[in-house]
């Protein structure tokens, strides 16, 4: 608050804005860091420089050119665009341009001054002959965010921007943090990292959480770019596996899209004919065995909040009338039983909802995921466990040496007493978006990208689901 006071206060001393000139600070380019120049003003009038002084100075973005549209892209890729290149032109907002052109600003703050109304546009519209260039303010006004932007489109941003603190401050980890964020990298190219997510590292920040994976995946996985990766899905805190970042804003963009239509066409595709350009599939051990070895389920889920709003849980929606709802789906096999009650499952999402595959296991199924407290408690106060007096010593010494992060990778399987969540991200297939990307920027005209190869990625289980496969299958 004490951030937005300040930026209020000195937005309202803000100038109005004037055409670009000597006066202005510009950014470099999109996708870096905010670079200004201090141009000149050696030939003002002395008795102007009492005005200058009083209207200050602005931040001139670049003007805005018809960049590849990530999330057209990302249609084309799935061949799902049916928009043609004038309506796709339009899909590029003021706040995308700014959040574009200044990444280390925080998204909440570009959005105030959006409806502060402190942030103005020069139109590119007949802009060209030396009359207009000596009429100041007859091309700019405010501009909001949601306004489209066309070719030559010129931003300016009060320059009291850059004495504001950047978003968060960096983190700061250990050596051996570092390298074991690194050997956590399965995949990097121009456009994506994929990780080997390790279980108990939450992905996102929150409340009491100090350490997120995609606050550590923006300090220390940069590597070369000046861009910090970006979230392309999510995985549950305590499941484990296949991560995607994307390396820049637009191939985070494209992959957002890749995912989003994904979801969007699940419910109403023909299985059996339709290409899949990503797939995902997940290894989970089960309490129960599913009456069939292998199914599709196809069911709406909501959510329902609990404990005054304290808490929340997923559930199967039986009058999607009555209830909000989103439809999901799963396809299942069985991959191998034990005498035990226990059944190891690969499922494959075929839409992203939250908590999918554990509501679909366990209130579908019938065969909830062991260590899936939430929602399968009833079946694990029922279930008989087993225990090994070898795994049990082998875990306590292993309790003694917890790895960086406090992450303890070795306790959790079946031997122990409360085994850990068994679900993990082991195998994905996804479109080669670095060569997607390549192609779009060598024509902007539209491209069949049905010949686009994929890439295949493949995740090691985690060493308590490992022990517990070897439990179950020596």
């Amino acid at each position: 608050m004490a951030v937005f006071s300040h930026l209020r206060r000195a937005l309202l001393r803000s100038p109005p804005i004037i055409p670009a000139s000597r006066r202005f600070r510009t950014v470099a380019a999109p996708y870096h860091a905010v670079q200004t120049k201090n141009y000149s003003t050696a030939f003002t009038k002395p008795e102007d420089q009492k005005t200058e002084n009083r209207k200050g100075k602005w931040l001139t973005l670049p003007p805005f050119n018809m960049t590849v549209n990530g999330a057209s892209l990302g249609k084309d890729i799935s061949g799902r665009r049916q928009l043609t290149s004038e309506e796709d032109a339009s899909t590029t907002t003021a706040l995308k341009w700014v959040t574009r052109c200044c990444p280390q600003l925080p998204r909440s703050l570009v959005q105030k001054l959006f409806r502060l109304r402190q942030i103005r546009r020069e139109t590119s519209e007949d802009s060209n002959s030396d009359q207009d260039a000596q009429a100041p303010g007859s091309r700019i006004k405010r501009v909001s965010a949601k306004d489209s932007m066309k070719p030559g489109d010129t931003i300016y941003l009060p320059i009291t921007v850059q004495s504001l603190p950047t978003e968060k401050p960096e983190c700061h980890c250990s050596e051996e943090e570092i390298k074991f964020l690194h050997d956590l990298e399965l995949y990097k190219d121009s456009a994506i990292i994929v990780i080997n997510k390790p279980p108990g590292m939450p992905v996102q920040g929150g409340i009491g959480i100090k350490r997120s994976l995609d606050e550590l995946a923006g300090t220390y996985l940069r590597h070369d770019f000046s861009e910090p990766p970006r979230l392309v899905h999510r995985l549950d805190r305590d499941s484990s596996g296949i991560l995607v970042l994307g390396r820049t804003q637009l191939s985070a963009t494209v992959l957002h899209s890749v995912f989003r239509e994904k979801t969007s066409v699940a419910s109403n595709m023909d299985l059996k004919s339709e290409k899949r350009i990503l797939q995902r599939k997940y290894w989970a051990l089960v309490l129960g065995t599913p009456r069939r070895p292998q199914g599709l389920i196809s069911v709406p889920l909501g959510k329902v909040v609990m404990d005054d709003g304290r808490s929340e849980r997923i559930t199967i929606v039986e009058n999607v009338t009555t209830m909000q709802s989103q439809h999901a789906i799963t396809e299942y096999r069985v991959l191998d039983s034990s005498t035990h009650g226990l059944t190891w499952l690969e499922l494959s999402p075929l839409t992203g909802r939250k908590h999918q595959l554990r509501v679909h296991c366990a209130e579908v199924l019938g065969t909830p995921i062991v260590g899936d407290y939430k929602y399968g408690w009833q079946a694990h106060k029922k279930w008989k466990q087993i225990f090994s007096s070898d795994h049990e010593e082998k875990i306590k010494v292993c309790n003694k040496n917890l790895l960086p992060f406090g992450l303890d990778l070795e306790s959790g399987s079946i031997s122990d007493k409360q085994p850990n969540l068994h679900l993990h991200c082991k195998k994905m297939v996804l479109p080669d978006v670095s060569s997607a990307l390549k192609r779009a920027h060598v024509s902007c005209s539209d491209h069949d990208f049905g010949d686009i190869k994929s890439l295949k990625f493949g995740a090691p289980l985690p060493p308590h689901m490992q022990t517990s496969w070897d439990i179950l299958c020596k």
